[in-house]
């Protein structure tokens, strides 16, 4: 549900935790990323930075300029000024992904775990059958057939939790339980009804679904579309994760080490919550890819 007012909490001796409510969904996010914008556009007074989430937003503040009580009353008075989220519009850039479900390396990863730590059925067929859907081939046509927002980036550095931005491609899973020692980097996986691509090899507890060789992790600053960070994503990117064979795969790959790889990317984009809402309205829910 979402707060008929937000709740405004103290995180240690200067940040803010604001709750605009209780689950996830893209409602909550639009409004918590609607708010980071516009506090960069309003160049609040002692706000360090923002970090966004699905259902809520984490503000660094300095306070030696400014205490915790006046930054919650111009943060309220900020949101006051919002006014409904469907007047939202955020820059957004959509990033094409050359992906691999049903790889080979999670699928030793998948094996490794039931041979070592606990038996369990192979991931893409427990999501698909989770879900009501015919089979893995299916799941795979579900999970690529819409674009990805990207609500927040956690857990590690730079990796995006992403939600479908198309209800019809909506599906939830359960996490491993205990969790993994190793994930491949460039894993695509699902935890409830997130998705979330590995930056590098890492435990984990998301169900594996694919792989993509394309970096969001970039140490040595080898491309230029990281703009000089580390990181390749912000809160508000968009994902469409695009099915390829493994020569594909490998391609794509050999073009990364040699450095010649070139990111599908639109930039310069603005998306518009009303337009969203209006497609959305248009779709019959009931269907599925």
């Amino acid at each position: 549900m979402i707060y008929d007012e937000p709740k405004f909490l103290p995180g240690g001796d200067r940040y803010v935790l604001i709750e605009f409510g209780n689950e996830m969904n893209l409602e909550l996010n639009f409004i918590a990323q609607g708010l980071a914008a516009r506090i960069v556009a309003d160049k609040t007074r002692g706000i360090v930075e923002t970090a966004p989430c699905f259902a809520s937003m984490l503000v660094h503040y300095e306070p030696r300029e400014i205490s915790y009580d006046d930054v919650v009353k111009e943060l309220k008075a900020l949101i006051a000024s919002l006014g409904s989220s469907d007047d939202i519009e955020l820059d957004s850039r959509l990033f094409l992904f050359e992906t691999m479900y049903l790889d080979p390396w999670t699928r030793e990863c998948i094996e490794d775990y039931s041979e070592k730590i606990t038996p369990k059925e192979y991931d893409p067929d427990m999501v698909a059958r989770l879900n009501g859907l015919a089979d893995r081939d299916q799941l795979v046509r579900v999970h690529s057939s819409s674009e990805y927002w990207g609500s927040s980036l956690g857990f590690w550095p730079g990796l995006p939790f992403l939600q479908p931005l198309d209800p019809r491609a909506m599906i939830t899973v359960p996490k491993y339980n205990p969790p993994r020692t190793w994930t491949p980097q460039g894993t695509v996986g699902m935890g409830g009804s997130a998705s979330a691509i590995y930056p590098v090899n890492t435990p984990g507890g998301y169900q594996l679904l694919g792989r993509t060789p394309v970096p969001i992790w970039d140490t040595e600053k080898r491309f230029d579309v990281f703009g000089g960070d580390i990181v390749l994503f912000q809160p508000g990117d968009r994902i469409k994760f695009v099915p390829v064979t493994q020569e594909g795969y490998e391609q794509a790959e050999a073009r990364i080490e040699d450095g010649t790889y070139l990111y599908n990317v639109v930039e310069y984009q603005r998306f518009s919550v009303h337009n969203y809402r209006l497609w959305v309205e248009k779709l019959d829910q009931s269907q599925r890819f």
